[in-house]
């Protein structure tokens, strides 16, 4: 393992990522766990409560290599996602854009989802805090629906902000 700073993804017991997340908040080890705003339905009743964008993950930081360990012993982590042999790593930038599209004014319907995304136009965003995002079209009417693609974690996030927020240029997809 590296020993500079670098983010894992950690897959926790199903339903307990807040709790894993303060219990390594507790320890000192940086630990983040992107939620969303969720509107839940009863036969009586509605509420908006939050849930995790990426159910059964909680990010990590880890910056010493006990921290790596100590991480995977807190009570409800299971282990660390890999591809093959080689752990998920999420870059710090990433994690920022994840930190800004759950945190940004005007950006709803947050979700995610598995498969590769269409082939659309690539846009940039230049309004708000997702300002200089890349992201690809994929439903036009009042509002469009962008995909944020995350490589490092094989998923993709989609979220309808408003087409104000799109510039008028169509990027090259590289």
């Amino acid at each position: 393992m590296e020993k500079q700073s670098c983010w894992y993804v950690l897959y926790v017991r199903s339903r307990h990522e807040k709790k894993v997340c303060n219990l390594l908040n507790e320890q000192s080890i940086e630990a983040f766990l992107p939620e969303v705003k969720t509107i839940k339905k009863w036969s009586d009743r509605k509420k908006t409560v939050m849930k995790p964008l990426f159910p059964s993950y909680v990010f990590v930081n880890i910056k010493r290599p006990l921290e790596f360990h100590n991480a995977l012993s807190t009570y409800g982590a299971c282990a660390y996602i890999r591809f093959g042999k080689e752990y998920a790593k999420v870059p710090s930038n990433v994690i920022d854009k994840i930190k800004l599209l759950v945190n940004a004014d005007g950006v709803t319907e947050i979700e995610t989802n598995t498969q590769l995304p269409k082939i659309g136009d690539i846009k940039k965003i230049t309004i708000g805090s997702l300002s200089g995002l890349e992201c690809e079209i994929l439903k036009v009417d009042n509002a469009k629906k962008i995909i944020v693609r995350i490589d490092s974690l094989r998923q993709n996030i989609t979220a309808t902000i408003p087409s104000y927020f799109l510039s008028e240029q169509t990027l090259n997809a590289s």
